[in-house]
């Protein structure tokens, strides 16, 4: 319905200029920001709507009756979407079309009282930050998610050789489960990473008004509460002016992916045909066009790209608040809320095909002992059997088993064809005595199971450190998944607050206060 239509006066952001926005301006940054509202802010600029009335209507700013009409006609917008907004990217934010349409219906004098008492700056922040946290929230249930299956693999492998790795070489045996948990522990600071910055963003900057407050008599605890937040950005310029909250969260998104990339790294080497320890399943695996034998890791590398672009969203989002004034909202500081979003849907997703590759992925226990046993990563347990058995010190035990390691490589043997005269022989070459180990016990300290066993130091992998360890980090995920199911709780709660507070309003505003809407006819203060 237009202004032309019902007669309704014209009331516009733009008086204070003569002439309408550039089209340059409206191509380069009213449409992309008018689009990005649509998709990121219209649910929460909706409620924000609904608890600001609410709230002026508490405080006997703005009368009930005027109330209950700006929260039927919020209600019908809420219900219809933005397609019931007409759009023509003149105006530079969701929020003004969302105006117009009230007084459109409402008229000026009623439909002009919603915006009492607040700014568009304390409304953008707050829209905003109730955007990253829905997602925040959705993204900490898919880590989450990776944490559990990470742990059920470690239970499942706690006991699968493999050859660990410094510099890329055969370093010293651990099992698959305790690679594996390092991986689940990197991901659960990821967790409390994005925890926190859930933390810093579950405060409500509502109240600031453009960034010293107000003159009128509002309850910003009240709008925070109806909001699910829980508590306040307390100081009005740091509410509008500093978006610390959306860096914290693309930085822990950073570190986080950073991280998961170098999984995914070493998973995709791990599933060639050289190493052959894992292979991914068919449904996260890619075919080649032309070379019919291929099956590429399509899952891990999508992972890692999308770690990429995690990477190039902090780049931008500091980029863009680097050198820029630290007051009011400006576009150098407003400008990265659509693309961190868009990152954090993107990461979201991401792990969700690395959680499922990780649950289907196919484990060659074998073929991973093997490449422990032929390696030379129990030369360390070797030379710690020299000093527990004969008193040497470490280093003639290093100097002793290093001479043997070079001469049976040279040989064309593996570490697993390492006898005791081996290192008699070593022995007598650099410090004329022999070491007479039993060939039992020079057998046991080649055996990469057994270097497992003899790991048995707090943060070991033996397997009673690992079951001891797993039972601590199962008791963890449990407290870190109830706490973010008891922010969901909150945020479910406040809502159903929210809705009954307006029923009351509509209520309060007695029969029919709330029916009129041809354009401001009982829009008196009560």
């Amino acid at each position: 319905m237009s202004q032309e239509l019902t007669g309704t006066p014209v009331v516009s952001l733009r008086e204070r200029v003569k002439s309408p926005p550039a089209q340059a301006l409206i191509d380069s940054y009213y449409a992309p920001a008018v689009a990005a509202g649509i998709r990121f802010q219209f649910e929460a600029e909706m409620r924000i709507h609904l608890a600001h009335a609410v709230m002026l209507g508490e405080r006997a700013i703005v009368g009930r009756p005027d109330v209950a009409r700006i929260l039927e006609v919020l209600a019908e917008l809420r219900a219809a979407g933005p397609s019931a907004l007409s759009i023509d990217y003149r105006q530079e934010d969701l929020y003004s079309y969302i105006e117009r349409f009230i007084v459109e219906r409402l008229g000026p004098e009623t439909g002009g009282r919603l915006h009492t008492g607040r700014s568009r700056n304390d409304l953008h922040t707050t829209s905003w930050r109730l955007a990253l946290r829905a997602r925040l929230l959705d993204l900490l249930d898919v880590v989450g998610r990776v944490r559990r299956t990470l742990v059920e693999l470690v239970e499942r492998h706690v006991d699968t050789v493999m050859p660990g790795y410094t510099h890329t070489q055969h370093a010293q045996p651990i099992s698959l489960g305790y690679y594996l948990l390092s991986a689940s522990d990197l991901v659960e600071r990821d967790f409390r990473r994005l925890a926190a910055a859930l933390d810093s963003a579950d405060h409500s900057p509502l109240g600031s008004g453009a960034l010293s407050t107000t003159g009128f008599p509002i309850d910003r605890e009240l709008t925070a509460r109806l909001l699910g937040f829980q508590g306040l950005v307390e100081v009005a310029y740091d509410g509008v002016a500093i978006r610390d909250d959306l860096q914290e969260a693309v930085a822990a998104l950073a570190v986080m992916m950073t991280g998961v990339s170098r999984v995914a790294t070493d998973l995709q080497t791990w599933n060639t045909m050289e190493f052959g320890f894992v292979e991914l399943d068919d449904a996260f695996s890619s075919v080649s066009s032309i070379m019919p034998q291929k099956k590429n890791p399509q899952g891990l590398e999508h992972v890692k790209a999308v770690a990429g672009m995690a990477i190039g969203t902090l780049n931008t989002v500091l980029a863009c608040a680097k050198n820029t004034a630290l007051a009011d909202v400006n576009d150098g500081v407003s400008a990265p809320n659509a693309p961190a979003l868009e990152t954090i849907e993107r990461v979201t997703k991401a792990l969700l095909v690395l959680d499922g590759t990780l649950r289907t992925l196919s484990v060659r226990p074998e073929v991973m002992r093997r490449a422990a046993e032929i390696g030379f990563g129990t030369a360390t347990e070797l030379a710690d059997i020299i000093v527990r058995e004969t008193g040497l010190s470490f280093r003639m035990a290093h100097n002793i088993v290093g001479r043997v390691v070079r001469e049976t490589i040279e040989a064309g043997k593996t570490a697993a064809e390492i006898v005791s005269a081996d290192l008699d022989a070593a022995a007598m070459a650099l410090f004329d005595r022999p070491l007479a180990i039993p060939a039992e016990v020079v057998r046991k300290a080649l055996d990469p199971a057994e270097n497992l066993k003899t790991r048995s130091v707090t943060g070991g992998p033996a397997p009673e450190r690992m079951a001891e360890m797993l039972v601590r980090r199962r008791a963890t995920l449990a407290q870190d998944l109830d706490a973010i199911a008891a922010v969901r709780r909150r945020v479910a709660a406040a809502d159903a607050e929210l809705d009954a507070a307006v029923l009351r309003a509509l209520a309060a505003a007695g029969p029919g206060g709330g029916a009129d809407r041809r354009g401001g006819q009982q829009h008196g203060n009560s």
